[in-house]
């Protein structure tokens, strides 16, 4: 089967697809995350980490069947569009960009705290603009470099575990108390930690630069996931063993806070470089991944069209990339690392409960995973994103109501952008 035609260069194998993936979860997320998910489920939060796990699952195998099927830049924007309509596709995108937005704030925001804590903001700003050079550059590029901060990253989370186990504080009193939470801690725990295992779209969103995607897509997803939730759970299981959930949700740098608290405590610095190599590498991915949505949606009409510009050489979207670089800057600047990572999950849990439903349409024949995964991947997805901090839902609901609101009013000064109708075969 030949490839479809793409405004893109294809430079991507299965290995880059991987590591894009890995750079995009095994990122800021596993070192900021864990801190306010053991504020809200103390132990609990490793039932979280599995709950989290499960709904990534079901998500990450209708994104890969959704993704082989149709292969272009934009993700579940495209998804939504072709298989439920523009308006969905819309609000998924709308979503997406929004909410992923703040995630690289998050990611800035990590950078800097653990780089440089007394001026985590103007080096958060410093790594926003260093990263998006980088992806300038062209995706091979951003793939090159994410392989060699995921393999930084990697040897860092070894060390926390090794310093964890090996520190001289570890406790099992520390993992007793798993219901200090409730299953309301627990679930709000999960949606959290969902945050960290999104980052798998990258993989999707880059359809256009991939190589024979249809076979490489739903091969790396799964492969992506897995390694991911194998070393989420080391890292946390340890890390709640050598200092407890307490001392992990009050702490700006949940992870160094581990290593610190024993007698292996010369490998904190460490451990900073690591975290702030992983932010970087974040990042890297993100800003890729939400600039090829961003591009998609201005191609089609629904953002302004100066951001489909492709650099003739690179063939990058640069004008989209710069501009989602420039509202980062902006977040970094006004907000702070746990007031937007509760919004970014339930903007991204929505993102997935329309990837979920646009799963739940394909035919039989297109079906690569059973549909039953589909329907639990969105009752899962509408389910944690129900159990996050109330200030998070109203925002995200407000959000979601713009965008309709904006779509209404384009779609009112220009109707010939009203989009295709939902297609049940292809």
């Amino acid at each position: 089967m030949s490839n479809p035609p793409t405004r893109l260069a294809r430079r991507l194998g299965i290995g880059d697809a991987i590591v894009i993936g890995l750079g995009s979860m095994i990122g800021a997320s596993v070192f900021a995350a864990i801190g306010p998910a053991a504020a809200a489920a103390g132990s609990g939060l490793m039932i979280g980490l599995a709950v989290a796990g499960v709904v990534a699952f079901c998500n990450a195998t209708s994104s890969a069947q959704l993704a082989a099927l149709y292969p272009a830049s934009g993700g579940t924007y495209v998804y939504g569009r072709k298989r439920l309509g523009h308006l969905a596709g819309f609000c998924a995108g709308w979503g997406f960009v929004v909410g992923k937005s703040a995630t690289l704030s998050v990611s800035a925001l990590a950078f800097g705290a653990y780089a440089f804590p007394e001026y985590p903001r103007p080096a958060g700003i410093a790594a926003v603009v260093v990263v998006t050079a980088i992806n300038l550059r062209g995706i091979t590029r951003t793939a090159a470099a994410t392989r060699v901060t995921v393999s930084l990253v990697l040897i860092a989370l070894g060390l926390v575990v090794a310093a964890a186990v090996g520190g001289g504080t570890a406790d099992a009193d520390n993992l007793a108390d798993w219901g200090a939470g409730g299953a309301g801690g627990i679930l709000e725990a999960a949606g959290l930690l969902f945050f960290a295992f999104a980052g798998y779209a990258r993989i999707a969103t880059l359809g256009e630069e991939i190589k024979d995607p249809a076979r490489t897509i739903p091969r790396a997803i799964p492969i992506a996931l897995g390694i991911t939730l194998v070393v989420y759970a080391a890292v946390s299981a340890t890390a709640l063993w050598a200092v407890g959930p307490e001392v992990l949700a009050n702490a700006a740098a949940p992870l160094a806070a581990a290593t610190d608290a024993g007698a292996w405590n010369g490998l904190t610095p460490v451990v900073r470089v690591g975290a702030a190599i992983a932010s970087a590498g974040a990042l890297m991915a993100l800003v890729a991944g939400v600039g090829r949505t961003t591009f998609a949606m201005a191609s089609e009409g629904d953002l302004p069209r100066l951001l489909s510009r492709v650099h003739p050489a690179f063939k990058v979207p640069h004008f989209a990339e710069v501009a989602v670089a420039a509202v980062v800057i902006v977040l970094v600047s006004l907000t702070d690392l746990r007031s937007v990572l509760g919004f970014s999950s339930f903007c991204v849990l929505f993102y997935y409960a329309v990837t979920n439903a646009s799963a739940w349409t394909l035919s039989t024949g297109q079906r690569r995973w059973p549909r039953w995964l589909s329907g639990l991947g969105f009752i899962g997805c509408v389910t944690l994103a129900a159990t996050l901090p109330g200030a998070s839902v109203i925002i995200g609901i407000m959000v979601i109501l713009a965008g309709i609101l904006i779509w209404r009013f384009r779609q009112a000064i220009n109707p010939s952008t009203s989009g295709m109708a939902p297609k049940t075969d292809n």
